[in-house]
């Protein structure tokens, strides 16, 4: 979907401000939604987000996981400006923040930081709405039941949504297992609701010219601080300096090392999901890495 100076204008309607745009350029990366560097004629900066009207619940849901996480102040968020509906198209806007790649001295902060964002905790596991995980929607119902909220909420889910695309036999059979038996992990292992962000791969974060850690792109809810630290590994990774800082700030427990590949499957089944057959191998080696570990419990 494509930025227009007409759409600008409705978008600038819609947030009751004067908008004037002098550039919109369009931001790459993104295999969900439109993204454009927006910069009107008194020299402000705003990243926009595009898709269609029907994705404002969407957008709604990330602007306010992002004011979440950036409420506590322990790491760089960008601020959402607005969303809403103009035209045919749905829209978030947020402070637009100019990043300089990743730095080492950055990963001491963003573990350290992160760290102190999963200390903020609530009483149940979950979220108070529904959001999405990548375009997938992910259920947040809130459950005093960490064991349950993780198999009814995210690997059941996943699971159902991948034999309803074709993605049955071995995978479903190693699901089953794992949904009746993962609750061995946990005898000895109670976690908080801590506040996650939910998407936390090597490209939802970065670093600002003022060299803070930044993170976006979220997908909010408060669970275990492990699922978080278990995806920071996922696509190769986050460097050494900042699980070290993590660890320093609050030791991760023990058993997270098998506990991680449980935590990862959730993300690899929605990328089979939402990208296909390519994962499927992959969801299968990890389900027999964990029932394997589980044969051993």
């Amino acid at each position: 979907m494509a930025i227009t100076h007409e759409l600008a204008d409705q978008v600038a309607n819609t947030i009751g401000v004067r908008l004037r745009v002098e550039s919109a350029r369009s931001i790459g990366g993104g295999s969900i939604n439109s993204g454009y560097r927006i910069s009107d004629t008194t020299g402000l900066t705003y990243f926009l987000k595009l898709n269609t009207a029907a994705s404002l619940e969407m957008f709604e849901a990330e602007q306010e996981g992002l004011r979440a996480l950036g409420g506590p102040d322990c790491l760089k968020v960008p601020q959402p400006v607005a969303c809403g509906v103009a035209g045919d198209a749905a829209f978030l806007m947020l402070e637009w923040l100019e990043l300089s790649g990743h730095e080492r001295g950055a990963l001491e902060s963003l573990g350290h930081g992160l760290a102190q964002l999963h200390r903020v905790t609530q009483d149940r596991f979950g979220w108070h709405r529904d959001n999405t995980i990548g375009d997938t929607p992910q259920i947040n119902h809130l459950d005093d039941n960490w064991v349950r909220f993780y198999r009814e909420r995210r690997l059941k889910y996943q699971l159902e949504r991948a034999a309803a695309s074709g993605y049955g036999g071995m995978l479903q059979k190693k699901g089953e297992r794992l949904l009746e038996e993962f609750p061995q992990l946990f005898a000895a292992y109670s976690p908080r609701p801590s506040l996650l962000h939910g998407d936390l791969w090597g490209g939802n974060w970065g670093v600002t010219v003022d060299a803070q850690p930044a993170i976006f792109d979220p997908a909010v809810y408060f669970g275990d601080r492990e699922a978080d630290m278990a995806m920071t590994r996922l696509f190769g990774g986050f460097g050494p300096e900042f699980y070290r800082a993590y660890q320093a700030a609050w030791p991760l427990d023990d058993g997270f090392d098998i506990r991680q590949h449980l935590y990862n499957l959730y993300h690899v089944l929605n990328h089979l999901n939402m990208f296909g057959g390519g994962y499927l191998a992959q969801a299968e080696r990890m389900a027999d890495k964990l029932l394997a570990e589980l044969d051993h419990c």
